[in-house]
């Protein structure tokens, strides 16, 4: 048995009985930084909902930490997601509370009960991206990047084995963008293991890293060229 955190063999993924990708075989290892690539609806949304249980896997077979996911029940979803965190484009903040609220609701809803100690994993995770002295701060009154910085942190919050980052620079100038990727980087360095789908190839090539690109129904390593 393999060691690995995330692994596929032979899967299909669908998107209301569409085949978007097919015989899909992937192996991630923990500490790995993994790009997927490839044009909008080649694919790569599609296979990060898979990997953390918004789509069903129904053919082939696959495990997220643990977690089997072509036998995944509904109940078990919550659960797999503990041990994930996931950054979107979006940001995905909530609009009427704080930062700090953001990330109590996210504490809570997973089961912390402890007022110190939510109070410290909080503090912890916005200090490690920057942000600690924002917590009082509305999502609105922060910059784009501000916000993606508060999402990593809010995916850190529950210590994952695997951040899903989905096209987390999608919004933002190239020199956030740049900053986003390297606390990404950083976060990495740190023993995380990530997985990040984009199509940014400027940063691909400023902070080259495994790549595997959706074309054409499938999914494939390609290798950088370097300049």
């Amino acid at each position: 048995m393999s060691n690995a955190v995330v692994s596929l063999q032979q899967a299909t993924i669908y998107q209301e009985n569409r085949v978007i990708l097919s015989q899909v075989n992937l192996e991630v290892n923990p500490g790995d930084f993994l790009y997927i690539i490839g044009k909008s609806g080649t694919g790569k949304s599609s296979l990060m909902k898979t990997l953390y249980g918004d789509l069903p896997l129904t053919q082939g077979q696959g495990h997220v930490v643990d977690y089997d996911l072509a036998a995944l029940k509904e109940k078990d979803i919550p659960f797999l997601r503990r041990k994930l965190g996931v950054v979107f484009q979006d940001f995905k903040l909530l609009p009427d509370r704080s930062i700090q609220e953001n990330m109590l609701f996210v504490l809570k809803a997973t089961g912390w009960t402890d007022k110190n100690a939510m109070q410290d994993k909080i503090d912890e995770v916005l200090t490690h991206v920057g942000m600690k002295g924002f917590a009082a701060k509305m999502p609105h009154q922060l910059s784009g990047g501000e916000q993606q910085r508060v999402a990593i942190a809010r995916a850190l919050l529950n210590d994952p084995e695997v951040i899903l980052a989905d096209e987390p620079t999608g919004n933002l100038d190239p020199q956030t963008s740049a900053e986003v990727l390297e606390l990404l980087k950083k976060i990495n360095a740190n023993g995380k293991t990530i997985i990040m789908a984009t199509h940014d190839y400027a940063l691909l090539l400023k902070y080259p890293s495994k790549t595997l690109k959706c074309e054409d129904g499938a999914l494939f390593e390609v290798v950088q060229k370097t300049v």
